[in-house]
């Protein structure tokens, strides 16, 4: 979790969106990212997307038997890239600020742990706070 949480910090030292993510698969990450949606204009560079990307083209084994770490609860669009990969294990740093579609993933099979770690939480509500319209267009609300 701490490679994802220094993904989400450098991602707010870049003016976006602190949302952090890695994909570690035999004990070592093969990708990493964070939400470029602001630094990027991109409409779909959230933590996880941008962690996917990093770790280029995989065979569906490695995905199987990876887990992806993010610091935040899964959106809709994460938990598709999530469930069409077959990543069977996400560990989640907080989902106090923003709830995603956990359920669906538990409801597929996928193993999702909640940390509820400080950090995240703090790093999130800050935002949130200074950054409500950002947050919401992020959010699709």
């Amino acid at each position: 979790m701490r490679a994802a949480i220094d993904e989400a910090q450098a991602g707010l030292r870049e003016g976006g969106i602190p949302i952090g993510s890695v994909l570690v698969a035999g004990g070592r990450i093969i990708g990493r990212g964070h939400n470029r949606r602001v630094q990027r204009g991109s409409v779909v560079l959230h933590g996880e997307m941008d962690a996917l990307e990093n770790a280029g083209r995989q065979p569906a084994t490695v995905y199987r038997e990876s887990i992806l770490y993010t610091t935040l609860s899964p959106c809709a669009m994460c938990t598709g890239a999530i469930l069409l990969y077959g990543i069977r294990h996400v560990v989640v740093g907080e989902n106090q600020t923003f709830v995603g579609d956990e359920a669906l993933l538990r409801s597929r099979g996928v193993v999702v742990d909640v940390l509820q770690d400080a950090t995240c939480v703090h790093m999130m509500t800050t935002f949130i706070r200074a950054n409500p319209r950002l947050w919401n267009e992020d959010i699709g609300a």
